[in-house]
């Protein structure tokens, strides 16, 4: 028992399992002080569960970190990487402002309340209805990612006889995900503005009565393991503050360097902490403002994964099992690239544990396969555990993040149950899909 516990305490220091997990007197997994397998058995498998602790544990880190290193800044949610009602609840109480993509996820803040100031709306294609839902509402900015977008926005706000503030996105040149980093002059992107066009589009905005131009906005990847890069877009954005102002007397005061910071998803991540990453981005703007002779920004981070993908576990109840002769053994679950898309569209890896077996030793490596009518639905390839039986429940952990949200109704399979454990508690924060509401909009 102790050897176990203490195994799982290693692999937290990599986020892998939720800080609340646990192995049990049973020995089964735990987490929030809830027996996973009596989860599983009260609300179904495959079943998302979140745990509390570790989300607002998250949240604090970037708010803790930032006070500390950077006062003046924001922190936003971004939200597309686990939407959900009560997700949003949580981070508007913490003090955490939002980052939305769509009108789905605009109506969704709106719709539990968010402070209207505090909610960036983001996309690189917004529609006209979008576009005039956020200005109606009077959220806090839009970022602002193409000349069309520019025209819609004045147009819409001069309807209205209202301003609109606005950043706008730019393509610093920077492309890092994991291990890789690439700084070139242009990059290929859908999203933002390419530095080449600064002159054009600040001279539209110019002369765009009903749009105020509150900063400058940057993504530079996901996934990202290495603190240069942020470094490096503070630098490239602060110039273009710099230009703005001494060509065309714009005074800027928000500096979005965007999300990114990546997670543990098997023990051979290494991520960088967030507390190293404010020191970070803090010394590069102070050093950068004296540079180019401005005053401190507001600074604004959007990090979505780092904040929900440690927090969630998914598991899945184990069915049918098939060994290959001279071959792989898969071990088939209940679910597989509908709840879980990630690992068939961008090859992820992930790790597992059955929850019900976590005091016996590896037995044989195996391939867990989702129930999808899809030979790519492949969960996770080679993995060591102990001999997994029909009925075993597995846990895949680092789920939180783009799991749910890009989840799908393919083979018209309902998308699952999620529960947000704490203090040995289970609460429902969104319900099963049902086989009547896959056919709800169909025609009679």
């Amino acid at each position: 028992m102790e050897d176990t516990i203490e195994n799982i305490k290693q692999l937290e220091n990599f986020n892998l399992f939720p800080i609340s997990c646990e192995v049990n007197e049973k020995g089964h997994l735990s987490i929030g002080n809830v027996d996973c397998t009596e989860l599983a058995k009260k609300y179904g498998t495959p079943l998302y569960v979140i745990d509390k602790k570790t989300l607002t544990g998250r949240i604090n880190q970037y708010i803790t970190s930032l006070k500390k290193h950077y006062e003046k800044s924001l922190i936003l949610y971004a939200s597309k990487s686990f939407t959900c009602t009560e997700v949003f609840k949580i981070a508007d109480a913490s003090g955490l402002g939002i980052d939305v993509v769509s009108g789905g996820e605009l109506y969704t803040a709106l719709k539990v309340g968010y402070r209207k100031e505090n909610i960036y709306f983001h996309g690189n294609n917004k529609s006209e209805e979008e576009i005039a839902m956020a200005i109606k509402n009077s959220i806090g900015k839009i970022i602002c990612d193409n000349f069309n977008e520019l025209e819609i926005i004045q147009e819409t706000a001069k309807e209205l006889n209202k301003t609109q503030e606005i950043l706008i996105r730019l393509t610093p040149g920077i492309e890092c995900h994991t291990h890789e980093y690439i700084k070139t002059g242009h990059l290929d992107s859908k999203f933002g503005f390419d530095l080449d066009y600064m002159d054009e589009v600040l001279g539209k905005i110019k002369s765009s009565p009903n749009i105020k131009l509150k900063g400058m906005h940057a993504h530079i990847g996901s996934q990202i393991f290495e603190l240069k890069p942020y470094s490096d877009v503070v630098e490239i954005l602060l110039e273009q503050f710099a230009s703005a102002k001494s060509k065309y007397g714009f005074e800027l005061d928000e500096l979005n360097i965007g999300g990114g910071i990546g997670i543990s998803y098997t023990t051979n991540d290494d991520p960088i902490l967030i507390e190293d990453w404010a020191k970070t981005v803090s010394k590069a703007i102070k050093e950068c403002c004296k540079k180019y002779n401005l005053n401190e920004p507001k600074l604004i981070c959007e990090p979505g994964r780092s904040i929900s993908g440690p927090s969630g576990i998914t598991l899945y109840k184990a069915g049918s099992s098939k060994q290959v002769p001279n071959g792989r053994k898969y071990i088939s679950v209940d679910g597989g690239m509908a709840d879980n898309p990630r690992p068939i569209t961008y090859q992820a890896k992930y790790e597992a544990v059955v929850v019900n077996k976590m005091l016996e030793k590896k037995k044989e490596k195996v391939t867990i396969a989702g129930k999808y009518c899809e030979s790519g639905d492949i969960l996770i390839k080679d993995i060591e555990l102990p001999s997994i039986l029909k009925g075993d429940i597995i846990a895949v952990l680092n789920t939180g993040a783009y799991n749910y949200s890009m989840s799908s109704n393919y083979n018209m399979m309902p998308r699952p149950a999620c529960v947000m454990v704490e203090n040995g508690k289970a609460e429902v924060i969104i319900e099963r899909e049902t086989y009547e509401d896959l056919i709800r909009k169909h025609k009679a």
